[in-house]
C-alpha cells in the first residue's frame, strides 16, 4: 500500500498526499490527497526563478484578489486554481483542488473521465462518442458558455491572461450547463510574467502564428496575451454551439500540410462563414457523416445563434481577426449570451435533440435543428429604458416567452445584471408567465409597482395582467425599471 507523505506549504498549512501518480500531463506529475478533496502536481523539471515567482504570485497575490473579494465564493465554481506551493525531493507541487464530480463522465465508453471539452465542440466527436444523456441541450450549452465567458472576463480584469485558452484546458458539463477553467498555474501577467506556451492548435491567434518564427526578443514578435485570449475565447464560443471550428474550410493555402496548416490559421486565415468571401466555406463531400450536419454552414449557419453573437463572431473573425484591438471582450461575450438566452424558445417537437432555439424575429418561427415550425401564439416582449421621467426609448432588448417561464430583476431594471454580484434575493424570481384558458398571463410574485399603463391600473402582487397584442406594463418607478410593449406573433 502506497504510503501518505506529509508537507508543510507555503502558506504554513500541512499538505498530504498519496504517494502514487494518479496521472501525468505534459509537465507535472499528479497525485491525490487521502480524502481526495485535492490533488498535488510535482513539476517534473526544476523551475527557473521567474516560474516559480510566477506561481507564488498566483497562489497568494492574485488568489486573494479574485476569492477574497465580493463573488469570491462563485468563482471558486468558475475556476479551478492553485491553492499553494510545496517542494518534495527538489521538485515544487502545487496543490489544487479536485475537479467537481460532475466534470466526470457517469456512464457510457468514457466513465470516469473527465468532461475535457473537447468532446462537446466537435460534431465528429459529439456524433460518434457521446450518448445523448450526456450532451445536454443547446441551452445548457449557452449557460456553458457564459460561464466561460464570465472566467475569462474576470482573469482580464485582474489583469491576468490564460495563454493557453483551449477546450483541453476547460472541463464542462452540458448537462448541468457548467463550465471550469483549469491550468491556472500557466496564467500570464502582462509585461511581467511571459508565456510558458504559446497556445494549442486551433486556438493559437493568427497573429501569433505567423510571427512564431522571430526570436523571442524581437519586437514584432506577438505573445500570448489578454487580446490573444479573446480569440480563443471567440473560438470556443463558436465551436460550443455549433461543433465545427471557425476557421477550418475547404480552402487550401499551401500543397505542404504543415505550411498550409500555418497560413491557414495564421497569415490566411479566413472565417468559414465571411459573407463576401466564400473560398473558405467547407466542403460538404468531404465531410465525414459524423460531422454532419453540423458541418454544413448552408444548413446550420451562425445566424442561428441571433443577431446579437452574429454581430461578436463579425468582429471576432471578420474585423478582428487579423486585427486584435477589434476583437470582442469577454464583457461583450457575456452581455450578449445572456441577451440571447432571453431569445430562447423551447422547440414543439418532443425529440429535438436540441430542445431549444433562438427567435429569429420571423413571423414564422421554426427550430432549426428539426425544422418543426412553432403553431400558436408568440408573446414577445420589447423592452424599453427611461433615460428621463415620462420618456421611454428601445433597448435592443427582448425577452421571448413560453409557459412557466420566469421574470427577475435584471429584466425588470437594467442597472441589474446576472453575474457573480447578485444576492440571493436577487435570484429569486419576481414573476412567471403561463399559458391560462387559452391567454398568455404575467402573474406579479413580488413586484411592489407593477402597472398596466394602458388602464393606468396597479398590478398587485399575486395578481396578473393579460399578455395581449401592444399591451404596455410598467415594471416598477425605480431609476432604471424597464417598461414592456408586447407583441403576438401568430402562426
Amino acid at each position: 500500500m502506497a504510503k501518505t507523505i506529509k508537507l508543510t506549504a507555503s502558506d504554513g498549512t500541512t499538505v498530504e498526499f498519496v504517494d502514487e501518480i494518479i496521472g501525468s500531463g505534459a509537465m507535472k506529475d499528479v497525485y491525490f490527497s487521502p480524502d481526495k478533496s485535492y490533488v498535488v502536481g510535482f513539476f517534473r523539471t526544476p523551475l527557473d526563478v521567474n516560474s516559480k515567482d510566477r506561481i507564488q504570485n498566483i497562489t497568494s497575490i492574485y488568489k486573494e484578489k479574485i476569492f477574497n473579494q465580493a463573488g469570491g465564493e462563485y468563482w471558486k465554481k468558475i475556476f479551478c486554481w492553485p491553492e499553494k506551493l510545496v517542494e518534495w525531493n527538489g521538485k515544487v507541487g502545487l496543490v489544487v483542488p479536485a475537479y467537481n464530480k460532475n466534470f466526470f463522465f457517469s456512464g457510457g465508453r468514457f466513465k470516469g473521465q473527465e468532461k475535457v471539452g473537447k468532446w462537446f465542440a466537435s460534431a465528429k466527436l459529439r456524433n460518434k462518442f457521446l450518448e445523448d444523456d450526456q450532451k445536454g441541450n443547446w441551452l445548457t450549452h449557452f449557460h456553458m458558455c457564459i460561464q466561460l465567458a464570465r472566467g475569462v472576463k474576470r482573469l482580464h480584469a485582474a489583469g491576468l491572461s490564460h495563454s493557453d485558452l483551449s477546450y483541453n484546458n476547460i472541463l464542462v458539463d452540458p448537462v448541468t450547463g457548467t463550465a471550469n477553467i483549469i491550468d491556472c498555474d500557466g496564467l500570464v501577467v502582462p509585461g511581467k510574467y511571459p508565456p510558458d506556451v504559446v497556445g494549442t492548435p486551433d486556438f493559437i491567434a493568427p497573429e501569433v502564428l505567423e510571427t512564431r518564427g522571430l526570436k523571442r526578443d524581437d519586437p514584432n514578435k506577438k505573445l500570448p496575451c489578454i487580446q490573444t485570449d479573446r480569440h480563443a475565447l471567440a473560438v470556443l464560443i463558436y465551436m460550443y454551439l455549433l461543433y465545427r471550428h471557425p476557421l477550418r474550410g475547404g480552402k487550401v493555402n499551401d500543397l505542404d500540410a504543415a505550411k498550409d496548416e500555418e497560413l491557414s490559421m495564421g497569415k490566411m486565415a479566413l472565417f468559414i462563414e465571411h459573407p463576401t468571401d466564400k473560398s473558405n466555406r467547407p466542403k460538404v463531400n468531404q465531410l465525414a457523416p459524423s460531422e454532419l450536419p453540423q458541418g454544413d454552414v448552408t444548413k446550420l449557419p451562425y445566424t442561428i445563434c441571433g443577431p446579437y453573437l452574429k454581430d461578436l463572431f463579425d468582429r471576432a473573425f471578420i474585423d478582428g481577426l487579423h486585427n486584435p484591438s477589434m476583437r470582442p471582450t469577454a464583457d461583450d461575450w457575456v452581455t450578449a449570451l445572456v441577451k440571447t438566452t432571453d431569445l430562447m424558445q423551447p422547440c414543439q417537437n418532443p425529440n429535438c435533440k436540441a430542445h431549444w432555439f433562438v427567435f429569429d424575429n420571423s413571423t414564422k418561427p421554426k427550430c432549426p435543428f428539426c425544422g418543426t415550425e412553432y403553431h400558436g401564439q408568440l408573446p414577445v416582449l420589447n423592452l424599453y429604458y427611461s433615460p428621463k421621467p415620462g420618456t421611454y426609448r428601445p433597448e435592443n432588448y427582448r425577452l421571448m416567452v413560453y409557459n412557466k417561464q420566469s421574470l427577475y430583476l435584471w429584466h425588470v431594471n437594467r442597472f441589474i445584471f446576472p453575474n457573480e454580484t447578485l444576492t440571493a434575493e436577487q435570484k429569486k424570481p419576481v414573476g412567471d408567465f403561463h399559458f391560462f384558458n387559452g391567454k398568455w398571463i404575467l402573474i406579479n410574485r413580488s413586484l411592489s409597482d407593477l402597472w398596466d399603463k394602458d388602464f393606468d391600473k396597479k398590478i398587485g402582487i399575486g395578481e396578473y395582467v393579460e399578455l395581449t397584442e401592444g399591451k404596455k406594463i410598467l415594471l416598477g418607478k425605480n431609476d432604471g425599471d424597464r417598461l414592456i410593449i408586447v407583441q403576438l406573433v401568430n402562426n
